[in-house]
């Protein structure tokens, strides 16, 4: 869900991207103090956390170092790459970036027990879209990666800087660290964690309200079946398909459909520990009357109610999302793209306006 310069691979060896100007900042996102931030900070111990993680920019200059800078800096330099001019709207958009892609990388690394430490990145402007996106390779010169929490295990290009001694055994030794890391990348696209959806509906005729929330799951890569079931005609029926999901292991998210008074909800919090959200489908005649068969519920249930069905699939999202990196990844890109959508409204807002 990220805007990259990516467009698709054509070999083992290189891939077609877009045509960007390169911005020349790197930067830099830190979850634990370490490296150049530890002489750059002197008191601060190695190991120390960052909550929010933190950002760092360096302007990219071989013969002065790569000097730190700061946004005032990046803004006075007055950059125009592409026709697009680098203002205070545009590094907010990176800063904004760059956290989102660590905590994405850094989520999809934890199940394999590694700590990403830090990371570097660049952006450019497609010549095209006048976007800036990310436009840098990340591998593992970009990174520090410490199995386990521990910097004595590191995998990344710093176990190559803290050889005393260049020999055959140092190089091979690094040669593994990297093999590590390459077997290991394949698996971040991977997970162990199902889960599905199950959208319950009253009546048929609510099949457009529900193919609404499967269209929705899909986005987030969720597997999600719809049944006909009334809580009211047929109870045993409604809880016979219940215990036809619980029965398999796979960790369900129920969605109620029921318009007028739902039962359906209601009757499947009381009998299931799986969570249950409603989302009615209401009319505009009786609407603001039968919403309340799916807000005023009996002690010792808990389904609430969304009335969007995109909302409805959303809530599962973040449910699997506490194990699921992959489904966790696609709701923070959204949240970054919702977030850059609306700087970029208001730039443009701002405009129209002088």
């Amino acid at each position: 869900g990220i805007k990259t310069a990516f467009v698709r691979k054509q070999s083992d060896t290189a891939f077609i991207a877009a045509h960007c100007e390169m911005i020349p900042i790197e930067w830099v996102c830190r979850r634990i103090a370490t490296g150049s931030f530890l002489k750059r900070n002197p008191g601060v111990k190695e190991g120390y956390k960052f909550y929010p993680p933190k950002i760092e920019m360096f302007y990219k200059d071989d013969a002065n170092n790569d000097p730190q800078w700061s946004e005032e800096q990046i803004i006075e330099a007055k950059f125009c790459f592409a026709g697009l001019s680098i203002g205070q709207t545009e590094v907010d958009i990176m800063s904004r970036s760059t956290q989102a892609i660590f905590e994405i990388l850094e989520k999809a690394w934890q199940p394999q027990n590694c700590t990403l430490v830090d990371l570097k990145i660049e952006f450019g402007v497609n010549t095209l879209t006048k976007e800036i996106v990310l436009a840098d390779v990340i591998d593992n010169d970009s990174w520090r990666l410490w199995p386990a929490g521990d910097r004595s295990q590191q995998k990344d290009k710093q176990s190559y800087r803290d050889l005393k001694e260049v020999t055959p055994e140092a190089l091979q030794m690094v040669k593994r660290n990297f093999e590590w890391v390459s077997e290991r990348v394949e698996l971040l696209l991977k997970t162990k964690s199902q889960g599905r959806v199950v959208v319950l509906m009253g009546s048929s005729s609510d099949i457009s309200h529900c193919e609404k929330i499967k269209k929705a799951c899909a986005t987030y890569g969720i597997p999600c079946e719809l049944r006909v079931t009334s809580a009211h005609k047929g109870p045993d029926e409604t809880l016979r398909i219940k215990a036809e999901y619980e029965g398999d292991g796979i960790p369900t998210v129920f969605v109620a459909v029921a318009g007028r008074s739902n039962g359906l909800g209601p009757v499947m919090s009381g009998n299931t520990a799986y969570p249950v959200v409603n989302c009615p489908p209401l009319s505009a005649d009786w609407g603001t009357q039968d919403v309340w068969s799916s807000l005023r519920l009996p002690s010792g249930l808990s389904c609430p109610t969304t009335l969007s069905p995109e909302a409805a699939a959303q809530f599962a999202a973040q449910i699997f999302g506490l194990n699921n990196h992959l489904v966790w990844a696609k709701l923070r890109s959204n949240m970054l793209n919702t977030w850059i959508s609306l700087k970029q409204a208001d730039k443009k807002l701002r405009e129209c306006s002088l």
